[in-house]
């Protein structure tokens, strides 16, 4: 008998909502427990136990323990064999990764210290210049997924809405949300009006939350 899935991680994390996402995309029920700032400590010895990292998201089902946002991801379109969301050609697929390992690293790392400051202001990220080096590197970053989108005038990876779009359309909607100058990026809007049209988006994305 397969275990019901379950997810470790507050529901105001970016990670978490990356994988409550794509669980609404699909229709994988679950079960949520709270941990992170605010909650249960992933420092704890209970959490660490799990994940080493004291990170949220961490899931638990019938395969076990898995943590690591954008590999959750995968894994569960992978084992409900949702070949849009993570397509089995390795062309198609690798082209869905590449994003997803993009968002992860260039674009998760250019955001660090603007967001830090002036979302969540904390008062040891309030250098001025260091802000103004990150909002450039953040802006510039978006520039690139702006050229993308204008090629593809659809979604990140091409036609087909996939993974790649969880994990960025996260990615746009803290970047629209933060308080700081951003240039005009049509194509990043018009991507935006149509992941609006996705309920998991509206309910786990587009939510009121950075």
């Amino acid at each position: 008998m397969e275990h019901a899935l379950k997810i470790l991680g507050k529901a105001s994390s970016i990670n978490v909502r990356k994988v409550l996402w794509t669980c609404e995309e699909l229709g994988v029920s679950y079960e949520r427990e709270d941990w992170g700032s605010g909650f249960a400590s992933t420092h704890s010895p209970e959490f660490t136990r799990l994940n080493p990292n004291a990170q949220v998201p961490v899931i638990i089902d019938d395969a076990g323990v898995l943590w690591e946002s954008n590999t959750i991801c995968r894994y569960l379109a992978g084992k409900h064999h949702n070949h849009e969301l993570l397509p089995t050609e390795p062309a198609a697929r690798a082209r869905v990764e590449q994003w997803m390992d993009w968002q992860a690293t260039e674009l998760n790392r250019s955001w660090s210290y603007a967001f830090t400051a002036l979302v969540r202001k904390d008062p040891e990220f309030q250098d001025p210049h260091q802000i103004g080096v990150g909002i450039n590197d953040w802006n510039h970053k978006m520039s690139i997924l702006e050229h993308q989108l204008a090629a593809t005038k659809a979604y990140v990876a091409g036609p087909r809405f996939s993974l790649a779009d969880i994990v960025i359309g996260l990615s746009v909607n803290r970047w629209l949300m933060t308080p700081m100058e951003r240039p005009d990026f049509p194509a990043v809007d018009e991507y935006f009006q149509r992941l609006a049209q996705r309920p998991g988006f509206l309910k786990h994305g587009c939510n009121g939350l950075p």
